[in-house]
């Protein structure tokens, strides 16, 4: 009984973990994001998508496991689209977010940073940024390459004049202790990154709203598409946006502000920069499961609340839309 509540029956296309609750999810995207996934061959990643093929058609081979059928589906969700079938580039998958993105966020929190640094380092974290967001969108419906340059250029030019404009008006406060100055300053990563990532997924994401996202009944057959649904859709992915960095640049700060008064590390500055990367490693890798597992990727929303139209062509209550990571 306890080795089927550990490896439940395989189920094609079905998250392995319960979905309605938070650590069914926390569960599932932490396989999601498994950076191990980024090592995985060609060869491994052909043969997990036929062991999922053959269980479709009815040809399994004999003695495959229900093991080996949820870890060959994880492995083609780490690195698969869901609605284009293609291959995600590997900095730009979730399982990629941490490793690849942990350098900038390292940059974003360097003390005593200059007008030209803070550009540097905003307009780096907003491109990765953009390329994750377009990477995982919902993909049922094309993304003109204008609305792209549109959210990308919007995330950068806010994250940019919040940051500089945040140090500027640090700068002029000379009431505030130089240690509180410092302070203040390592903290201003994060409203300038969480108002341009609901700039980045509103404004890349926009056609969503005018044209609709597919929704699905339970036997994953497409009803229709959705304004209602994309509208749900963007603002689950943009609060996620907003929830991701507060850990990753308010503890750090907070984190160093103590480390460095340590005895040891005032002797040993070259450490600072070292222990600082792995502070922002921790709390990175600790924050993007949590944050991403607040919603399920692929959603629900009842019928009733959606366009009559999508109503009419369906007897489900329930439909279901992939959210976007």
């Amino acid at each position: 009984m306890a080795q089927y509540a550990a490896c439940p029956a395989f189920q094609l296309g079905r998250p392995r973990y319960d979905q309605s609750t938070f650590l069914g999810r926390l569960r599932h995207f932490v396989a999601i994001i498994d950076p191990s996934t980024l090592f995985v061959s060609e060869r491994r990643l052909r043969e997990c998508i036929k062991l999922l093929e053959d269980f479709q058609h009815g040809t399994l081979p004999p003695g495959v496991s229900d093991l080996q059928l949820w870890e060959a589906q994880k492995v083609k969700q780490a690195i698969i689209h869901p609605d284009t079938g293609e291959k995600i580039f590997m900095p730009f998958r979730m399982s990629g977010y941490v490793p690849f993105g942990t350098p900038i966020v390292v940059g974003l929190l360097l003390p005593n940073q200059t007008v030209v640094s803070t550009i540097f380092w905003q307009w780096l974290n907003q491109s990765h940024n953009a390329c994750v967001n377009y990477s995982n969108r919902n993909a049922t419906k094309p993304t003109p390459t204008s609305k792209f340059l549109q959210g990308y250029f919007g995330a950068v030019t806010s994250a940019v004049s919040l940051a500089v404009g945040l140090n500027v008006l640090i700068q002029r406060a000379n009431r505030l202790s130089p240690a509180t100055q410092i302070i203040i300053q390592r903290l201003i990563p994060f409203p300038a990154v969480a108002s341009a990532n609901i700039c980045n997924v509103g404004l890349m994401r926009h056609n969503e709203l005018s044209e609709g996202i597919d929704v699905l009944d339970g036997n994953g057959n497409v009803v229709g598409s959705s304004k209602i649904a994309a509208k749900h859709a963007i603002m689950e992915t943009a609060f996620t946006r907003v929830v991701l960095p507060m850990p990753i640049f308010v503890l750090p700060p907070i984190i160093m502000s103590y480390l460095e008064k340590l005895p040891f590390l005032l002797t040993n500055r070259r450490l600072l920069l070292p222990i600082h990367s792995l502070v922002c490693l921790a709390t990175f890798s600790l924050s993007l499961p949590l944050a991403i597992s607040l919603f399920p990727q692929m959603s629900q929303i009842e019928v009733s609340k959606l366009e009559p139209e999508i109503a009419m062509a369906t007897n489900s209550k329930v439909v279901t839309y992939n959210k976007g990571l």
